[in-house]
C-alpha cells in the first residue's frame, strides 16, 4: 500500500481541534508516513491560522479527488457561519458541525476513500444541545459502522486500558456489565494487542468493587457470577490473562511493567492512571469496527482554544497509530 490516508476529523470547531489539526498538516514527520486529510471547515482552519499566526492548509480535497490525495490537506466536509462560532464557548452550532466531520469521514473509510480515521477532540455537550443522540465518538463509530461489539481501548507507552463501560452514570455500571460483554472487551483487547504487539499479550482484569469485592463482601457479587466466568471463557481460548484483581492495587509500577492491557469495568477506573501516567501521550482507538479508528485522549481545552498553546501530540501519535494499524 502507499502512505495511507488518514482522515482526521477537526473536531469541535471552538475547541483546540482546529489549531492542533493545523500542526498536524505541517508535520514533515507524519507526512512521510501517510497523507492526513482533515475533514472540517476550510475557513475556519484559515481563520484559526490568522488568529494563531500557525500556518494555514496549502491542499484542499474534495469528492472527486480525494481517492488520489497524496499531500497532507483539507477535505471541506461542512460549514459554519462565521456569527456562529465562538472559539472557548459551547454551542448546539459547533457541535453539529463536529458530528457532520465524523459521519464524513466515517462513510470515507468504508467506502475505501481513506484508510483509517483520527478524530480529534468534541464536546459532549455541544453535541447533546445539536440534538446529536450518542454522548461520544465511540458509539457514533459503533452505530454508523453498524458493528456487533465494539469498546474503547486507550493506549499509551505506559500503560492500555480497554472499558467495559464507557459513557454512562456509575448508577448504571453494574446493571450493563455482563458476561458477554465483559468476554467481548477481553476478547477484543487481546486481538488488538497482538497486532500492536506482535506476540501473545497479558492481559489483566480489574474487578469493579472494592478488593474485587473481598468474596463478596463488598458489592452484588460481580466478580463471581459475572467477571470471573468471563475470564475463564478468555483462558479456555488460549488468553494469557489473570483477575479479577483489585482495582487499587492493580496498576502499580511493578505490575504495569509486566502487563500489556488492563480490562477496566468503568470509565474512571482507567482513565485516572492513563492521564496520570500519560496525559499528552495516549492515544484512543475502537476496537471491534470495520474500519481503523483512533483519537486524542483529551478534550477540547475551551479555556486555551484558539491560542496556539495546545499541545498537539496526542493528535500526531494517534494518526501515526491509525497508519501503522490501515497498513
Amino acid at each position: 500500500m502507499r502512505r495511507p490516508r488518514i482522515a482526521v476529523t477537526m473536531g469541535d470547531p471552538a475547541g483546540v481541534g482546529p489549531e492542533i489539526c493545523l500542526d498536524l498538516l505541517s508535520q514533515p514527520e507524519i507526512a512521510e508516513t501517510c497523507v492526513p486529510i482533515v475533514f472540517g471547515d476550510r475557513t475556519v482552519l484559515e481563520r484559526c491560522a490568522r488568529e494563531t499566526g500557525k500556518t494555514a492548509p496549502v491542499h484542499f480535497y474534495d469528492e472527486t479527488t480525494l481517492a488520489d490525495a497524496d499531500l497532507p490537506g483539507v477535505f471541506h466536509a461542512a460549514t459554519i457561519r462565521p456569527s456562529e462560532l465562538e472559539p472557548g464557548t459551547v454551542n448546539a452550532a459547533t457541535g453539529r458541525l463536529a458530528y457532520e466531520f465524523i459521519l464524513r469521514a466515517i462513510d470515507g473509510a468504508l467506502e475505501g476513500t481513506v484508510h483509517a480515521v483520527t478524530t480529534a477532540p468534541v464536546n459532549k455537550e455541544a453535541l447533546r444541545a445539536a440534538g446529536v443522540p450518542q454522548p461520544g465518538h465511540t458509539e457514533i463509530f459503533a452505530e454508523r459502522t453498524k458493528a456487533p461489539r465494539a469498546c474503547m481501548m486507550l493506549t499509551s507507552e505506559v500503560l492500555t486500558c480497554s472499558f467495559v463501560t464507557v459513557h454512562v452514570g456509575y448508577h448504571e455500571v453494574p446493571g450493563l456489565l455482563t458476561e458477554s460483554r465483559v468476554l467481548d472487551t477481553i476478547e477484543l483487547t487481546r486481538e488488538a494487542m497482538t497486532r500492536i504487539r506482535g506476540r501473545e499479550p497479558k492481559l489483566v482484569v480489574c474487578g469493579l468493587n472494592p478488593h474485587a469485592g473481598e468474596h463478596g463482601l463488598f458489592g452484588n457479587r460481580e466478580e463471581e457470577t459475572v467477571i470471573e466466568p468471563a475470564i475463564g471463557k478468555a483462558r479456555a481460548e488460549g488468553a494469557t490473562i489473570e483477575g479479577p484483581l483489585p482495582p487499587d492495587t492493580a496498576f502499580l509500577d511493578w505490575r504495569r511493567a509486566e502487563t500489556d492491557a488492563f480490562i477496566c469495568m468503568y470509565h474512571d477506573q482507567g482513565h485516572i492512571p492513563l492521564k496520570a501516567l500519560a496525559f499528552d501521550r495516549a492515544i484512543n482507538t475502537t476496537l471491534g469496527l470495520p474500519i481503523v479508528r483512533t483519537s486524542v485522549d483529551h478534550g477540547t481545552a475551551l479555556d486555551i482554544a484558539w491560542q496556539g498553546k495546545a499541545n498537539p501530540r496526542s493528535l500526531f501519535e494517534a494518526t501515526q497509530l491509525a497508519a501503522r494499524l490501515a497498513s
